[in-house]
């Protein structure tokens, strides 16, 4: 694929991309595509008890209700695929995410994107898993690369691709475009298509960087111009520490829909984030007549 295929288009100051992948992830019942041509997917992040009291606590006392209660409200709100983690200290983690993933489909068949640093907790979700799994996640380190990679060639799931490395994570926007291309190419020499790595181009708080959010945008802008590939992030990762968290999600949301996002791991939940999602689809022409936005005042009303 040549390089001039994947130049971006500027209009007005906006940029059109072109090449943009389409990415599939999938349950027994149900196909998620993946595209900077369609809506948003949202992938919903609440299965994951890091920072969440009362899942922690009902995990840690086998109670999988606060699991199931979750999942289902994340795909009312509008979640396409589901984040399920299960590290919980103490926990043998390979087999609680096996029940994990079985309490949630209980409630809805929504594909799954499963979260672990273990290699060998990844290779048991995924052979216990019907469909096409999305993983989270791989990253430029080394050891990540030779035992993470593998798994997705021998399971056919596609995976998220943090850009990090050895040398932790790159404070340019451009370093970050070579992890990216590193972490792609060594999947292309597994047999795994671009179009299966979706691009984590990694969110820091500003609280603590006042430039780590425009650092991500231009990072998450010139991977998915110049590799055509979907474009994933941690968005409420960018007000860590900081009051009227919502709001800076929202608008930091906002900005990465511009910049080629089109798989945020987020909370549904928060109107807020749901809301900025509806117009932006809305206002990048992705929702025709206004539908989905007005399903959505109607439902509110």
């Amino acid at each position: 694929m040549g390089r001039s295929a994947l130049r971006p288009c500027y209009l007005r100051g906006f940029i059109v991309f072109e090449n943009n992948l389409e990415t599939t992830v999938s349950s027994p019942t149900q196909t998620v595509v993946i595209s900077r041509d369609t809506r948003l997917v949202l992938i919903g992040e609440r299965i994951n008890p890091t920072g969440r009291k009362k899942l922690m606590a009902a995990l840690q006392q086998g109670r999988l209700d606060v699991v199931r209660h979750d999942a289902a409200a994340q795909v009312r709100a509008g979640a396409a695929i589901l984040d399920v983690n299960a590290g919980v200290p103490g926990a043998d983690e390979a087999a609680l995410m096996l029940r994990i993933i079985d309490a949630v489909r209980e409630v809805t068949d929504v594909p799954l994107c499963l979260d672990s640093a273990n290699p060998a907790v990844l290779e048991t979700a995924l052979n216990h898993y019907q469909g096409k799994a999305l993983v989270n996640s791989v990253n430029g380190e080394e050891r990540s690369l030779s035992k993470v990679l593998p798994l997705i060639a021998k399971y056919g799931a596609a995976v998220i691709g943090l850009t990090m490395d050895d040398n932790g994570i790159p404070p340019t926007a451009e370093q970050r475009l070579q992890v990216a291309k590193k972490i792609i190419d060594r999947a292309a020499n597994l047999g795994i298509p671009r179009n299966d790595v979706i691009i984590d181009p990694l969110v820091l708080t500003v609280g603590s960087d006042q430039k780590a959010a425009l650092v991500t945008l231009n990072a998450a802008r010139i991977i998915a111009a110049e590799l055509g590939v979907n474009i994933t992030m941690g968005a409420s990762n960018v007000s860590h520490g900081l009051p009227d968290r919502h709001v800076i999600n929202g608008t930091f949301l906002a900005m990465a829909m511009l910049n080629g996002l089109s798989c945020p791991i987020t909370n549904p939940l928060v109107a807020s984030v749901r809301e900025t999602v509806l117009a932006g689809n809305l206002l990048l022409g992705k929702d025709e007549w206004a539908m989905d936005w007005i399903g959505y005042y109607r439902s509110k009303a």
